[in-house]
Order: C-alpha cells, then sequence, then structure tokens
C-alpha cells in the first residue's frame, strides 16, 4: 500500500502467481522488488484487510469494501475468487477532494453545484475519474451552502467533512442492506441533495427519478459513453410496457451528463476530456419522442449554452499540445467528424 502511495497510483492487484501490480496513469507495472504471490500470502493479506467481513466474503465469494490504511490513505476494496485462489483489487481514494479546477475540468460544470433539484449523472469507462468528478461536485456544494446532503454508496469512497452542509454517508451493506432500501426511506430523511453511487438497478433508478421529481438534486453514476447512450440505457433496462412513464420522468427531471475519459497526455500523467450536457427544450423533446440518438447533434450545436461534445474536447486538449493526435483519435466516438474538427 505504501509503494501505491509513493508512485501515486490509482490501483494496487494482488493475485497469486504475480508480483503485486500497480496502475499508474492506466498502465500496469509489476513492483519489481517484491516476491511472486503465493496462494497462501495473498489469502493471508486479504483476510487481514478483511478483518469482520471474512464470513462474508466466504458466503459470498466476493466482496466490496472500504479501508483506511493508517490515516495515510483510503482503499476501495474487491477481494475476490479466481480459479480457486484469492485475490484483491484495491483502488486508492486520495484523502483531499479536489475541486473542478484542480480535476482540469470545465469551468462550466460549476454550474451543476449551484442546481436546486433535478437529475445528474457522471458517466463513462471504469477508472476514469466519475466518483472524482462527483465527489468535487458534492463537496463544493458542501462548502458554499446549507443543505442536507445524504450519500448512498457501495463502499463509501471520498470521506466528506461537514461544512455549510450537513453531510451523512450511509454505506450499502453497513448503514443499509441495499441502495433500493436506503432511496425507500430517504425522503422520511429530509435531504436536499441525495448523491447515489451508482445506478445498479431497474428500482434504483425508478427512485431516484421520483426523488428528483419531488424536488431534490440526485447525482449519480453510470457506466456508459455518452449523453444519448446514457439516455438510452436508463429506459432499456425497464420492461417495454413501463419505458414510456420512465421516458416522461427522465425528461422532466433530467438536469445534465457528464462523460468523461482520462487520457494520457504527452509530458506523462492523464487529463480528462469531457462531453457535457445540460437539458433543454429540445434534449427533453428528443427523450420524449424516443430519439436521444439526435442528442450529439444538439450537444454539438449548443456551445453557447455551456455543452460540449467529446470531440470538441478531445480537439481542444490536441490544439494546446496536452494529447498527441493519434492518442485523442483513438478516444474519438466519431473519428471522422473530429479529423474533420481539427481539419485533417
Amino acid at each position: 500500500m505504501l509503494n501505491a502511495l509513493k508512485f501515486n497510483a490509482s490501483d494496487l492487484h494482488l493475485s497469486v502467481g504475480y508480483k503485486p501490480i500497480i496502475r499508474i496513469d492506466g498502465a500496469l507495472a509489476p513492483l519489481e522488488e517484491f516476491s511472486i504471490l503465493t496462494e497462501e500470502h495473498s489469502a493471508d493479506l486479504a483476510f487481514l484487510l478483511l478483518g469482520e467481513r471474512k464470513g462474508d466474503f466466504l458466503e459470498n465469494k466476493e466482496v466490496d469494501f472500504s479501508y483506511n490504511f493508517k490515516d495515510k490513505a483510503r482503499f476501495r476494496i474487491n477481494v475476490f475468487y479466481e480459479k480457486g485462489f484469492i485475490g484483491s483489487a484495491l483502488r486508492l481514494i486520495p484523502s483531499k477532494i479536489k475541486t473542478i479546477e484542480e480535476l482540469n475540468l470545465p469551468a462550466v460544470i460549476h454550474k451543476i453545484s449551484k442546481l436546486k433539484q433535478g437529475f445528474v449523472l457522471l458517466t463513462g469507462p471504469s477508472g476514469h475519474g466519475k466518483s472524482t468528478t462527483l465527489a468535487s461536485i458534492i463537496d463544493e456544494i458542501n462548502n458554499s451552502r446549507a443543505e442536507h446532503i445524504i450519500t448512498i454508496e457501495d463502499p463509501i469512497e471520498y470521506l466528506f467533512i461537514g461544512n455549510k452542509s450537513l453531510v451523512n454517508q450511509r454505506e450499502v451493506g453497513h448503514d443499509t442492506k441495499s441502495f433500493h432500501n436506503a432511496l425507500a426511506s430517504l425522503l422520511r430523511e429530509d435531504p436536499n441533495v441525495i448523491m447515489i453511487g451508482e445506478m445498479r438497478d431497474p428500482e434504483t433508478i425508478a427512485l431516484a427519478l421520483t426523488a428528483a421529481e419531488t424536488g431534490h438534486l440526485v447525482l449519480s453514476s453510470l457506466h456508459t459513453n455518452s449523453a444519448s447512450q446514457t439516455v438510452d440505457r436508463i429506459i432499456d433496462v425497464f420492461p417495454a410496457d413501463g419505458q414510456n412513464q420512465i421516458r416522461s420522468q427522465l425528461a422532466n427531471t433530467l438536469s445534465g451528463i457528464i462523460s468523461q475519459r482520462l487520457i494520457p497526455k504527452i509530458s506523462g500523467g492523464r487529463i480528462p476530456a469531457t462531453e457535457v450536457m445540460f437539458s433543454n427544450s429540445a434534449v427533453s423533446n428528443l427523450i420524449r419522442e424516443d430519439k436521444a440518438h439526435q442528442i450529439d447533434l444538439v450537444i454539438e450545436t449548443s456551445l453557447e449554452n455551456g455543452m460540449i461534445s467529446l470531440n470538441r474536447s478531445l480537439a481542444e486538449l490536441v490544439r494546446r499540445g496536452e494529447v498527441a493526435l493519434e492518442t485523442a483519435m483513438a478516444y474519438a466516438l466519431n473519428p471522422t467528424e473530429f479529423q474533420r474538427m481539427i481539419g485533417q
């Protein structure tokens, strides 16, 4: 764990038959000074981390939890079986919550933290900074206005220290049985802002939309690649006979979608490329009419309203000399449009 901190790694992997492996700027690298992990060593390390959760792991064969390491760092950990052996994946959670500026995110994202109600989603692949951006927005609300913020997470990742706001963080499996249970009782807890770690099932999505409909600001994350794909994914998880209702609720409550990728920089490290969509009458109508695929065009033609397409964000990073053209091309969702944008 100290080596993960020393090298500013995002992840640490412990698997039988391999040396400990860390992930730095998206790339895996073995810690050569360590020995290859044996079955016994890997299990001992996992059980040390698990503590009182050992019984849950042995029963369910996998478990997620958070772990504080000597007050130096916090990790989100998944312990699992593979080929009968025990392995662990540890995600480093920085102790300091960075600001939107420190994360190199577009300044327009500050608009999200000023919202009083609505439904906001952070999307993108795993390991590309969704939780970090979400934490930055929540902490900005915490530091700027007096609200009751409730988070429901599995496990709790970033720890918020209440400032102007009252912040209650609830961990699934420890403070509540499930996302569904927590959300079902949430509105009786007098929240203003609700943060749901991840949208995992139709019940969670439906309750989140209802909370947004009743005047709350609801923020969550989803593993999708763009705003238009996000809308389709949310609607498609419901049975066909219930999709029209969800489509209507989403059109009425959706405030914004931020989709991001962490792109390797020429100078080393990574920088976010960000698609930003704010809902307006055009977006709402497209959702109602089941034409989510046209949202991409609305984003591209609404720069003056603060919207940013992923291609435009990538092109700007290339123009500034932050990211190589070939690298940006690999992350573009529409390479042909991206080439046109940068004049190739």
